[in-house]
């Protein structure tokens, strides 16, 4: 592995001598040319985390470093402005009497008033707004809006950029295009970013890592595949989208479920939890053969365009199994079920 850009380790920060800490002993890195995401529900410390990383809060303990440079420890603090870092906000924090070409250079300080300008225009350039320059911001669209405050960030080169819910605001559509259009731009660009975001398609579709928070902890880190296909937890498992949990004895790798006998990915031995995605479970005709698999009913049924997700009531358990647009069976049908894989979670404490 490279040698990280920035490296967070155990951050602790809370707000009251009688409360419980909002973020509590939370340690990763970030690559260079990496984009990381936080991804956890509202309240979790995903964004204190990002303020503390900018700078904006102080954590109570924990150290904070980049390119090989302490920003933060017990004894030791650099102010934001110092860090080399941008930040785009959840809503944006454009100056709403300046124009788009005064918001992006506000974000440039201390070159002469031709470098400010010929590095602008760059920008400007960069994030297609070249036209829209002298336009004010309650004249721009949301999608517009993300960019200025997107180029804002990025005009003094900052060698990290921390992004906290900028999407959240914009429509799904408009969401999903600005979204691959600042991925693009800071692939190449070469920056290093961290999205925080409560949305899991978010995160799994724009960062290359990603961490999973709850109640101030990480509870898993690992690349999009890794985390949604082999959840360590639980919630890990349930927060990244729908799944199946089943309680099983898995001997050798194997378990036997209501769906045959089943290969566990996971160290489990023993009575162990299992998760198994909607997608990883077959669904066959009641006549078919299966091996040890018993016969279900279909009781619900959501058409989303491209699949359907259906109820299935086995043995007075439901399951959620998801097959494509063209599947032939509708509610009331009998059915069996097949795992083609799963894997065992830690069940959720507290």
């Amino acid at each position: 592995m490279p040698t990280p850009l920035l490296t967070v380790n155990s951050v602790t920060k809370g707000f009251g001598a009688n409360q419980p800490p909002i973020v509590k002993e939370v340690s990763f890195n970030v690559y260079p040319g990496e984009i990381f995401a936080l991804l956890g529900p509202s309240g979790c410390g995903k964004t204190t985390t990002l303020r503390i990383i900018a700078g904006f809060e102080r954590a109570d303990t924990g150290t904070i470093a980049m390119d090989k440079q302490i920003l933060a420890s017990d004894d030791l603090y650099i102010p934001p402005e110092s860090r080399g870092i941008g930040f785009v906000f959840q809503d944006y924090a454009l100056f709403p009497h300046k124009n788009v070409f005064e918001n992006v250079a506000f974000g440039l300080r201390k070159v002469t008033k031709k470098e400010r300008r010929e590095r602008t225009l760059e920008v400007l350039r960069m994030v297609d707004l070249i036209d829209l320059q002298s336009g004010l911001p309650h004249h721009l669209s949301g999608g517009e809006q993300q960019r200025v405050a997107l180029a804002r960030a990025i005009i003094a080169r900052p060698k990290l950029l921390l992004l906290d819910e900028p999407f959240s605001s914009l429509d799904q559509g408009l969401r999903q295009t600005t979204r691959e259009e600042v991925r693009t731009l800071l692939k190449a660009e070469g920056i290093s970013a961290i999205l925080v975001t409560h949305a899991q398609e978010e995160a799994l579709s724009f960062a290359e890592r990603l961490g999973v928070m709850k109640a101030g902890t990480l509870e898993q880190v690992g690349t999009p595949e890794t985390v949604y296909h082999q959840p360590k937890t639980a919630y890990v498992a349930d927060f990244l989208g729908q799944t199946n949990f089943i309680e099983a004895h898995v001997q050798n790798g194997f378990a036997q479920t209501p769906f045959g006998r089943v290969k566990v990915d996971g160290e489990a031995e023993g009575n162990a939890l299992l998760s198994i995605r909607p997608e990883c479970l077959k669904m066959l005709a009641s006549d078919a053969w299966s091996s040890g698999a018993r016969t279900g009913r279909i009781v619900g049924q959501a058409f989303k365009g491209h699949n359907y997700t259906h109820r299935v009531e086995v043995d007075g358990q439901h399951y959620l199994v998801q097959t494509d647009y063209n599947c032939p069976f509708q509610i009331g049908d009998l059915v069996v079920l097949i795992a083609v894989s799963a894997v065992s979670v830690t069940p959720e404490t507290g």
